[in-house]
């Protein structure tokens, strides 16, 4: 299966996690987008995104105004964005937002043995993949959805229409994302209960429709691994 279209590093899965000033813009501006920044399609469009200037060739030509006018023109259109999607998630009662786990699936996890690990990572199999598990460095795809321990969405790949794109046990993500997808198989869905010393040590700030993040504390991921890229186009 080909790569799924380009999607920009999410920095709330960032080990250190947004300190901005605005809560709205730290959710989706900022962090470290390694994977991204060796693709050269997708590097224009994450740096844009970002509002930072671009390193592909055809933007980073020409003189230092016309850079400033392409920069102006990207921080408006992301600003005009973020503002739309803020009105959009404050508009969303906690229970109406879309989940990977509905009223059904908890109850069955109910029933689900827990597995803990050795760092302190617990986790229940919703589902168990029949694919192969991503080896270390590998780019893989998945939806996402995470939560405080109280069930409150902060931050969700299903809100934003396409699955996160990253290399798996390479540091892009908090310890505990990492490890547990590590385990995991093409196809599976699995909830992971991280606690703080592998989920942000900085916190997260709240923004409307998402709650804040205590640093250092527990959080909880509903997660579905896609495809592995690499793998499936072998």
């Amino acid at each position: 299966m080909a790569a799924a279209a380009c999607s920009s590093a999410s920095p709330l899965l960032l080990p250190s996690g947004p300190r901005h000033a605005s809560a709205s813009r730290a959710w989706f501006l900022g962090g470290r987008s390694r994977a991204l920044r060796s693709e050269a399609p997708c590097c224009c469009k994450a740096a844009a995104a970002r509002g930072s200037a671009p390193q592909c060739g055809t933007v980073g030509g020409g003189s230092s105004s016309t850079r400033r006018g392409l920069l102006g023109v990207a921080l408006g259109a992301s600003a005009l964005g973020l503002a739309a999607f803020d009105a959009v998630a404050a508009g969303l009662p906690p229970e109406e937002k879309p989940k990977l786990c509905d009223a059904a699936c908890e109850g069955e996890l109910e029933n689900v043995p827990m597995v803990t690990t050795e760092s302190g990572l617990q986790y229940k199999d919703i589902k168990v993949g029949e694919g192969p598990s991503p080896p270390v460095g590998f780019q893989v795809a998945a939806n996402y959805v995470a939560m405080v321990p109280t069930g409150q969405i902060f931050d969700s790949s299903l809100e934003k229409g396409q699955p996160y794109i990253f290399r798996v046990g390479s540091g892009q993500v908090i310890k505990g994302l990492d490890e547990g997808i590590l385990s995991m198989k093409v196809g599976g869905l699995r909830r992971l209960y991280i606690p703080g010393p592998l989920a942000f040590p900085k916190g997260l700030t709240s923004a409307p429709g998402r709650p804040r993040v205590p640093p250092s504390s527990p959080v909880v991921f509903d997660v579905n691994l896609l495809y592995i890229p690499g793998l499936d186009d072998e």
